[in-house]
């Protein structure tokens, strides 16, 4: 039964979760990280996209099981190997499911739109986008947005315009990356490559990675103008400028970036590189709210 249970948490994607810390945003850049009703509506937020987000991911892997048994790397998630069946996974469905939207509906009504129109988007994604280039990987940087809109909405905070384009094009970046990974790793196994890839060559996914780079650290140094009223706020923009070249060595030189994930909670410079940001970030926002 308990080994049961862990190949169900398996299949809900836990390292995924770290995707939707995004709805912390709103929170901590209107300075309201400290206010407990709020930090708890937020976390509450945070809970329902996780389960919100945990179905997308069992229904993506219920669709591509079969694919998935002829990957090197899915072949171990528990729907592709057999160990849960897709009725069980289905019950788990029914079971998360209903638990995210009465989270969402309890927040408030925008919240809950917001979550509707992720989890609906989520879909055609599964279904449809992954399969169309470019609107692959805008659909993923869509995602991303509707989690910090939501955020905002959930403490009724509206979130910076910039910080919201920052989000698109760094979203845009991991979603480059992860399709360029997945390309190097199986250019030796062109029989299981997902067909949209076949129309994204390396020099085209490198140009576009290029361009989405700049435009996340111009974005992003754009929003430490506006973030703060104090200008040392800018002093954080190196560290997101050393967090983005360092992903592109691990993509490049490590071969990862196929579970963005996996690279932000396994590689140690990065992680410390992270919280010195949220640190300082947090540290400027504060002292002068």
């Amino acid at each position: 039964m308990a080994r049961k249970a862990a190949h169900i948490f398996t299949l809900l994607r836990p390292k995924q979760w770290t995707k939707n810390l995004l709805l912390l945003a709103g929170l901590i850049f209107s300075a309201n990280l400290f206010q407990f009703p709020l930090l708890c509506r937020s976390l509450l937020a945070l809970l329902s996209f996780c389960l919100l987000s945990s179905c997308v991911y069992i229904i993506n892997d219920i669709v591509d099981s079969e694919e998935d048994r002829r990957h090197p790397q899915k072949q171990h998630r528990p729907l592709a190997a057999g160990i849960i069946s897709k009725k069980e996974a289905y019950i788990v469905i029914a079971i998360l499911l209903p638990l995210a939207v009465g989270l969402a509906w309890w927040i408030n009504t925008y919240f809950l739109l917001l979550a509707a129109a992720y989890f609906l988007l989520s879909l055609v994604y599964i279904m449809r986008l992954k399969y169309l280039v470019i609107l692959d990987v805008f659909s993923i940087a869509f995602g991303f947005l509707l989690r910090a809109l939501a955020g905002g909405a959930a403490i009724h905070v509206e979130i910076s315009p910039w910080l919201l384009v920052c989000t698109l094009f760094l979203a845009l970046f991991l979603a480059l990356t992860k399709r360029r990974q997945e390309s190097v790793n199986l250019d030796e196994n062109l029989s299981m490559r997902r067909s949209v890839l076949e129309h994204y060559p390396l020099t085209y996914l490198d140009q576009l990675i290029s361009i989405v780079t700049a435009a996340t650290i111009l974005a992003y140094s754009f929003y430490t103008f506006t973030a703060s009223q104090s200008p040392l706020f800018m002093l954080t923009i190196p560290f997101v400028i050393y967090g983005i070249f360092r992903y592109l060595y691990l993509v490049h030189k490590e071969m990862l970036g196929e579970s963005p994930e996996e690279v932000l909670l396994s590689d140690t410079p990065m992680i410390v590189n992270i919280l010195l940001w949220v640190i300082i970030s947090i540290l400027i926002l504060y002292s002068i709210s």
